[in-house]
């Protein structure tokens, strides 16, 4: 059964050790960076929350999901002004193709859909240009481009 589980001082270390497939590595960055950059988040006065995607015991990726926008973020999307966005998704290189991605964003929506900052009416996300894997997951579960970028990535989002 797939499940999110909180980073914590249990699971970082195995978090960490997750990797993309070597062509993947130009979409996102490490989970040792997302988990720094949810750092800095936090201690900037936003909001971050690092999930561990399992499959039952089995550390198989790595999401996070912020809210609205923190006092270091220059340059933000207008969308981020209190949104919810899924920030990082990724899915371990020997655990791809099984469907994990799918059932980890289902998993982020429900999560989002109990507003632990506060009511918002979207959600977004990005991605770049050559990732279609990427583009065909998010647009299964409707979200759809708005024009915006989040630098050179393409900003897709969902209303909730």
């Amino acid at each position: 059964m797939v499940r999110l589980e909180r980073v914590n001082g249990g699971n970082i270390y195995d978090i960490i050790e997750l990797e993309v497939d070597e062509s993947q590595k130009k979409f996102v960055p490490d989970n040792k960076m997302s988990i720094v950059d949810a750092y800095g988040a936090i201690t900037g006065g936003g909001n971050a929350f690092p999930f561990g995607i399992y499959d039952d015991d089995t550390p198989v990726g790595f999401l996070m999901i912020g809210f609205d926008v923190d006092e270091y973020w220059e340059d933000y999307p207008e969308i981020a002004v209190g949104s919810y966005n899924i920030w990082r998704l990724m899915i371990d290189r020997r655990y791809q193709g099984r469907g994990y991605g799918k059932a980890a964003i289902k998993l982020a929506l429900d999560f989002i859909r109990t507003y632990p900052c506060g009511k918002s009416e979207r959600c977004w996300l990005s991605y770049g240009h050559e990732n279609h894997a990427a583009e065909k997951l998010y647009s299964s579960f409707g979200f759809e481009p708005n024009g915006e970028k989040d630098g050179d990535e393409i900003i897709a989002v969902l209303e909730l």
